[in-house]
């Protein structure tokens, strides 16, 4: 697990305020995402979309979609709840917290789940822990937000449609202020 002292040396501390949160957003879109031939943002922005079809009264778990993989590299789901966690709501800091852990938990409650995976969510996996044990699903499904995080997970598997156009931050920068 990452600590303090190497969050705040890789430069990942949490933000201050909303304004270090909506530059990242900004940064995102000039970053490519690792598999999908988009940028981060667009993957983000595709999966709030998707989120906001599916609930769209629920502004907090759209903007979760937004911002989950507001961090890369190992923990990055950790560190990511952490960075939001001042800034945005803490349900929102939870399910960023959650989604690599609903990625495992499908893996092993949902027989086909592993198939929809690309190569790249693959290896990701394996160095994630691979599919839960029968006690980390007992505590998952004990997890008040562990059913949110599960449709988070599913909206981020159908956020990797290329040349898909979301206006990002457009879209995203309001509902993002309304919740913080």
């Amino acid at each position: 697990m990452a600590t303090n002292v190497d969050i705040q040396a890789e430069g990942l501390a949490p933000f201050a305020d909303l304004s270090g949160l909506e530059a990242t957003l900004r940064e995102m879109a000039l970053r490519p995402s690792d598999e999908f031939g988009m940028t981060e943002l667009e993957h983000g922005a595709q999966c709030a979309a998707a989120l906001a079809l599916a609930r769209p009264e629920d502004l907090e778990l759209r903007i979760a979609g937004l911002v989950y993989d507001i961090r890369q590299g190992p923990f990055h789901e950790e560190i990511g709840a952490d960075a939001v966690r001042g800034v945005l709501d803490e349900r929102v800091a939870a399910l960023v917290g959650l989604h690599v852990d609903a990625k495992r938990y499908l893996v092993a409650t949902d027989r086909g789940y592993r198939g929809l995976l690309s190569d790249v969510s693959l290896s990701t996996l394996r160095a994630q822990g691979e599919d839960m044990s029968e006690a980390e699903i007992v505590r998952s499904k004990a997890d008040p937000h562990a059913s949110d995080a599960l449709v988070l997970r599913r909206a981020d598997d159908a956020a990797k449609v290329i040349c898909k156009s979301i206006a990002c931050l457009d879209v995203g920068l309001p509902v993002l202020r309304e919740v913080a």
